[in-house]
């Protein structure tokens, strides 16, 4: 008979073969203690009876040498379970080949259980789905998050070092119009819904390591959950305002010859004085093109095909994965562009934020930070006041009020 390492394991972790073994020694050390006698038989010990319940047993015991068959790795699971009952190797050998079998999947997926073999960038060759976890575990997650952490904490060093940026010069309390109401309720509708997606996205992709320890499983598990819905349904809007604010802003955020200087002077930025620019400067511009244009449609279009909204597309397992990685990459480069954004609009600019409530900025202001702009107004080339439904007399009263 042939023993196998795994049947001999089996045969003495069985809690029956130790009793039969400890009965034995029992029995051989009592004969030995007692008296012996010529003409008594020895005694005679009765062997337990057969304990009932379900046996273990070990495929490759119960017919050892089944893979001595030439054809042993060959057979289909049908064959394998005449010589091997239990021993499933080929229907999974054919699973992870992406055999077509039957499967619970949608069309055209149903019936492929395992996605076939494939190399993202930054993953190693294995299946879809797992170079997919791959891609995003050892890359998106852990430089994504760290990209962010870094940007945050060096906007906050470079508003300790310089502050808000302040007027040199007194106001005039003569106002431009620099936003139209249009132009003001396109970029807050956009910014609002960026905001959303922005915060629920982080909650969803890094929320289990900042705060999932913080309110725990239950009260995380809602949030996310929630966010989760919020982050679907605010999407579209998102989509939508992103369109108009492109359409908006996409004339005056045109390339000019003046923007090459502004980019080699760096805007000015860590000098006394900032380098002249129209309505908006280089800095500006590249925000535009880049963040809003490029990675905003990217975003927008990764996302929308990830809510499944699209007609006329198959969405399988392996192209959901790769508008993840699409979707997760730019919005993340998204939001790093826009933090910047924010700070400008916010602390870093003394008027910044005004302008974009109100419409409207004090000539100081203009002729300080967008001089050709300002020379251009004083020529009569633009409008100081662009918006026809309100007089501008009223407008810029209420604006030198705020």
């Amino acid at each position: 008979m042939q023993w196998s390492l795994t049947s001999m394991i089996h045969r003495l972790a069985a809690p029956r073969t130790w009793a039969l073994a400890l009965l034995a020694l029992s029995s051989t050390w009592a004969s030995a203690q007692a008296p012996q006698a010529d003409s008594a038989p020895p005694t005679a010990v009765a062997a337990p009876a057969e304990s009932g319940g379900i046996r273990s047993a070990n495929i490759f015991e119960i017919a050892p040498d089944a893979s001595t068959d030439p054809n042993y790795a060959n057979q289909t699971n049908a064959e394998r379970k005449q010589v091997q009952p239990g021993n499933n190797a080929p229907m999974w050998r054919d699973v992870s080949k992406g055999v077509t079998g039957y499967s619970s999947l949608p069309y055209p997926e149903a019936g492929n259980l395992i996605q076939g073999f494939v190399q993202y960038p930054g993953s190693r060759l294995t299946n879809a789905g797992e170079a997919w976890r791959q891609v995003r575990n050892n890359w998106l997650i852990p430089y994504g998050g760290s990209l962010l952490i870094i940007v945050a904490v060096a906007i906050g060093l470079f508003y300790k070092a310089k502050g808000t940026i302040p007027l040199h010069g007194k106001e005039t309390g003569r106002v431009i119009e620099r936003f139209t109401y249009v132009e003001r309720a396109a970029h807050w509708v956009n910014a609002i819904a960026f905001v959303a997606l922005a915060v629920s996205g982080i909650v969803m992709a890094f929320g289990k390591f900042f705060l999932l320890p913080v309110i725990g499983t239950t009260l995380f598990g809602w949030l996310a959950y929630a966010l989760k819905n919020l982050h679907n349904f605010v999407g579209p809007l998102f989509a939508v305002s992103l369109v108009v604010v492109i359409i908006t802003f996409a004339r005056d955020n045109l390339p000019s010859k003046e923007d090459i200087t502004w980019l080699l002077k760096g805007g000015g930025l860590f000098g006394g004085h900032e380098v002249p620019s129209h309505r908006f400067n280089a800095g500006e511009k590249v925000l535009f093109w880049s963040g809003v244009f490029l990675f905003g449609l990217l975003v927008v279009g990764s996302g929308v095909f990830l809510d499944k909204i699209v007609p006329a597309v198959e969405y399988t397992r392996a192209n959901m994965q790769v508008a993840h990685m699409i979707h997760a990459a730019a919005a993340v480069l998204m939001m790093v562009m826009f933090m910047g954004h924010i700070y400008m609009g916010t602390l870093g600019m003394q008027g910044a934020y005004k302008a974009m409530r109100t419409g409207y900025v004090d000539e100081t202001w203009a002729k300080e930070h967008h001089e050709l702009w300002y020379d251009d107004i004083k020529a009569g080339k633009i409008p100081a006041q662009r918006s026809a439904n309100s007089p501008a007399s009223s407008i810029a009263n209420q604006a030198a009020k705020a």
